[in-house]
């Protein structure tokens, strides 16, 4: 076993900083132990103490969240969160980022960050029942991004096809801002009887704690701390911190778990992720206000002489920790025998509140559990309001050169459903087994995707979503529209939006500027979760998502998962036969600021995004979800990137049918009135003989409404203020929307 660093050693070269502990927060770590930390310790501090793991510059923003409801049955702290379904029934859900790991390593750092959203799911006692995901790269004109993408996409794919869970849903984002820093956040969706919830918490003295999975190495060591920080040119040099997945593995460990869960034995169950065995040894201690002691001797190694520091840091994939009362050991080694899956006692719970570290019968570190989770320091860090942000309120977005007559508005619709933002993603999900379990109602390609719960007449619908076009130009506003997209998504696909799950994807909050953007962005989401009744029951914080350019667009996506009553109500975006009407409720406005129209026509992005009237948006879903439970709505969809057009245009192509058009501006240009993205909108297509009752129903519920057309024929056609805009054929629309990314990806 290589030789350490002496506690002396990390203080006078102040190793410590290289772990990213700072100067003031190492010495409070010497004031809890009481003497200087050994390398060990100091490495468990760095990693427990790091934003990943105790969003130390984050917590005070989250407190600001709704987190309760009616419904809630287990909120933020656990390693998902939990909502009633009625029936006894519940779902469970939490979204993850593995930004950083899949910038270095695009295959694993993608399918390691599946596994581990897996794991939080199923160690909640859960099946997990579908995945989602939500990407953000730069431009697919680079070739460094291209890489980027086909890796992540297959790292994606590779472990959720062979765990056997359907990926059903998500969003692809590409933008310059995450050029050399992408996102990948990934969502997982379970479902679980209430009698079954598990808690991660080690309870009971003197109860033996096992480690469960395959042998720990030495990939993934530092993830946790290397998540909390920027990314440089020298990031590549840390590439053996990208843990490896081994999906077979994770279904072996998994369907073990879900038995020994359904055994009754468990007192407390964890995986461990980020940090690995030092943050789910911590956690559950903490959770139960006890200790723990680990022989560090009985950890499976995979790798000759690992050390004390290198098996407690080490984030090696599909690894769970669990307690349970010692009689019942026969029980558990019966099960994990039988599935092939390695189980080892490898500690147990003491009543000292410590962390206690044994190797080669020597106590190789003692640390107090409260002051590795708990007295973590927590940093309220300035904010500052950016020059950008005050220079974009003077910017008169409808001061472009206007775009007229139809052979000029057929050529913008074609860019901006061309543009790999707004087109077809089939190039990403036909590469995911979107039907595995056959409960999958609506794959990808609609507004949000469908699971049926089986045994019931009840249905999940799931989305992600954010515009971080909207959040730069205005934090606020942008949180809020990200919250009311999702709940519209969800709204269009029959169900009614119950919670959400969000991934903070900022840049550093060290700089004011960036800090401001977050705070203000979760001030706007918290309102409009308050609003729509969807409170915020689990999440992730990623930050230091930066390039050389600067941070990326702040990109606070959201989760949000609905209740479909009943499966009759399933509803998709595609026109469904000729002679149906065409509807548009909501009100368009002059609204191009951050628009897709905006940036892919005028080159620019600048100016205010949409505003959004939360009374207005909650009347609007309320009044949509009614009449889809009504059985008077044949297509519903969101009107969102790319505006009326885009929307229209999407409908058709779904519906493989034609729709003709008559709009009135109202005192709009005829480009604005077609591209604008104005908030609270969604078109829907009802039976002709429904048309007056559902008009009749939208103005006494005081939404706006107008009847605008009818489905059916080959041309989408759009006259507007009795002028021909729009006129094409569907299928001329399709090829472009569909060939976009393929065509890039050659």
């Amino acid at each position: 076993m290589k030789q350490e660093p002496t506690a002396e050693q990390i203080e006078e070269q102040k190793l410590y900083r290289t772990m990213g502990v700072t100067e003031d927060e190492y010495a409070r770590i010497c004031e809890l132990l009481g003497r200087k930390p050994n390398y060990t310790e100091i490495g468990v501090f760095s990693v427990m103490w790091s934003e990943h793991c105790a969003y130390k510059n984050s917590k005070p923003l989250l407190k600001r969240f709704p987190t309760s409801g009616d419904r809630v049955l287990v909120g933020p702290g656990e390693g998902a969160g939990i909502v009633d379904i009625g029936d006894e029934q519940a779902v469970v859900f939490k979204i993850e980022s593995h930004n950083h790991p899949s910038a270095i390593e695009p295959f694993q750092g993608a399918a390691t960050g599946v596994g581990g959203i897996i794991r939080d799911i199923f160690s909640m006692g859960a099946r997990p029942v579908a995945l989602l995901n939500s990407l953000r790269f730069g431009s697919l004109q680079d070739e460094r991004v291209k890489y980027l993408f086909e890796h992540v996409v297959s790292g994606i794919a590779g472990y959720g096809n062979c765990i056997g869970i359907p990926t059903v849903g998500g969003e692809v984002v590409f933008d310059d801002s995450y050029a050399g820093n992408p996102l990948v956040n990934a969502m997982c969706v379970g479902l679980i009887d209430h009698k079954d919830i598990q808690k991660g918490v080690a309870s009971g003295i003197g109860n033996p704690v096992y480690y469960v999975g395959p042998p720990t190495g030495r990939d993934g060591i530092h993830g946790a701390t290397f998540a909390s920080e920027e990314l440089t040119e020298q990031s590549e040099a840390k590439r053996p911190a990208v843990q490896v997945g081994d999906p077979f593995m994770e279904k072996l460990v998994m369907e073990s778990c879900l038995e020994l869960i359904a055994s009754g034995i468990v007192i407390g169950i964890q995986d461990m992720g980020a940090a690995g065995l030092t943050c789910s040894s911590a956690e559950m201690a903490s959770k139960a206000g006890n200790g723990l002691e680990l022989d560090l001797n009985e950890v499976p190694q995979r790798e000759f002489g690992m050390t004390p520091y290198e098996m407690m840091l080490s984030e090696s994939q599909e690894r769970m920790l669990f307690v349970i009362e010692e009689h019942n050991e026969p029980i558990a080694m019966e099960i994990f025998e039988r599935w092939g899956v390695i189980c080892r006692k490898v500690g147990r719970v003491t009543d000292d509140g410590r962390l206690r570290l044994l190797y080669g019968g020597e106590v190789v570190g003692d640390m107090p559990v409260n002051g590795l989770v708990d007295e973590c320091p927590i940093y309220n860090k300035p904010s500052a309001v950016p020059a950008y942000y005050e220079a974009n309120a003077s910017v008169d977005t409808t001061a472009y050169p206007e775009v007229s007559g139809v052979e000029a508005l057929n050529e913008a619709l074609l860019k901006v459903l061309g543009s790999p933002s707004v087109a077809s993603k089939e190039w990403v999900y036909r590469q995911y087994d979107t039907m595995v379990r056959t409960s999958t109602a609506v794959a990808p390609g609609s507004d949000a995707a469908v699971v049926l719960v089986r045994g019931t007449n009840k249905a999940l619908a799931m989305t992600t979503d954010c515009n971080g076009r909207y959040v730069m130009l205005d934090p606020f506003m942008g949180g809020r529209i990200a919250v009311c997209e999702a709940a519209r998504n969800i709204v269009c696909s029959g169900a009614e939006p119950l919670a959400i799950t969000d991934n903070l994807n900022f840049g550093n909050p060290e700089k004011p500027e960036n800090f401001w953007q977050m705070e203000q962005a979760v001030d706007g989401m918290a309102e409009a979760c308050r609003v729509m009744n969807t409170p915020v029951i689990g999440g992730n914080v990623s930050l230091y998502n930066e390039n050389a350019k600067g941070a990326i667009y702040p990109t606070p996506v959201v989760g949000m998962v609905g209740l479909v009553h009943d499966k009759q109500h399933i509803t998709t975006q595609a026109f469904k036969q000729a002679g149906d009407a065409v509807l548009l409720l909501g009100r368009t406005k002059a609204e191009l600021g951050g628009s897709e129209f905006q940036a892919i026509v005028h080159g620019s992005v600048e100016g205010r995004p949409p505003q959004l009237d939360l009374d207005a948006e909650s009347s609007l879903l309320k009044t949509v979800l009614s009449l889809i439970q009504a059985g008077l709505v044949q297509s519903a969809h969101d009107v969102s990137d790319g505006g009326l057009a885009a929307a229209l245009a999407e409908s058709c192509i779904s519906g493989h049918i034609g729709a003709t058009l008559d709009l009135s501006a109202e005192g709009l240009r005829t480009d604005i009135a077609l591209f604008s993205e104005s908030q609270s909108r969604i078109l829907l297509s009802v039976r002709a003989e429904q048309l007056e009752e559902v008009k009749a129903r939208c103005s006494e519920a005081g939404v706006p409404v107008e009847g605008i057309g009818t489905v059916g024929g080959e041309q989408i056609h759009v006259r507007v203020d009795g002028t021909d805009a729009l006129d094409m054929p569907w299928q001329q629309a399709e090829q472009v929307w569909k060939d976009a990314i393929p065509c890039l990806m050659k």
